[in-house]
């Protein structure tokens, strides 16, 4: 292929730009379900956590300590080439899932739980003294706040599990490192590879960083979290 004045194989960049795009429609597809996923167990748990839920309360605790100290690669490996060995056999779309959001679970969970605790125990106090249930308690008055403080937090975990989503390639997924390293090996041109790569995780992620603070300055504003 015919490279630019500088060096850079601009064909190879426009040619291949196209596979990027698919690679990180896919990407963007996995890493969406995972961080709902996340979102969903992370307050589930940091639920059980908050009330100190017996029995459940450990349960959620061995989980958090789990995952949070066992990589992703880890835990993609056990579910698409150890569990075919007890007679379970998955996609390697639902093992990305599945391992992405096992991991986001426990990161959500500690970002909601750090942001529930902040808020003064005696707003509940004084919300049960004017008639307020538990459950209004905490949807109108501690929830709102809670995720405010929350939010950074939440955002981070956003970030990084998008960011982890690189390791997806070892399940024969064609994400963006994927194609990465497929185009390295068949056409050797690292650098332009490497570039569209980085250039294609800046697209992605510097707009939800954006978005984050963005956020995040509202609602301290609103007033919430101050």
């Amino acid at each position: 292929m015919q490279k630019g004045s500088e060096g850079v194989d601009v064909a190879f960049i426009k040619e291949y730009t196209p596979m990027y795009m698919e690679a990180a429609k896919l990407t963007i597809g996995i890493a969406l379900i995972g961080i709902v996923l996340s979102l969903m167990i992370g307050l589930v748990c940091s639920m059980v956590l908050y009330y100190k839920i017996p029995i459940f309360r450990k349960i959620v605790t061995v989980y958090i300590e789990l995952s949070r100290n066992t990589p992703l690669l880890v835990q993609l490996f056990l579910l698409y080439f150890g569990l075919p060995k007890a007679g379970i056999k998955l996609e390697s779309v639902t093992c990305a899932v599945i391992g992405l959001s096992f991991l986001g679970g426990s990161y959500m969970a500690e970002a909601f739980r750090s942001g529930l605790e902040s808020v003064e125990k005696n707003q509940l106090e004084s919300g049960l003294s004017i008639g307020l249930s538990r459950r209004q308690i905490m949807s109108s008055i501690i929830f709102p706040q809670a995720l405010s403080v929350s939010i950074p937090a939440l955002c981070a975990n956003i970030i990084f599990l998008i960011k982890e989503t690189s390791v997806f390639s070892v399940v024969a997924l064609a994400d963006l490192m994927y194609v990465a390293k497929d185009l390295i090996g068949l056409y050797y041109d690292t650098n332009e590879a490497l570039f569209m790569l980085v250039v294609a995780y800046l697209i992605l992620l510097l707009p939800i960083s954006v978005i984050a603070w963005v956020l995040e300055r509202r609602l301290r504003y609103a007033g919430f979290g101050s």
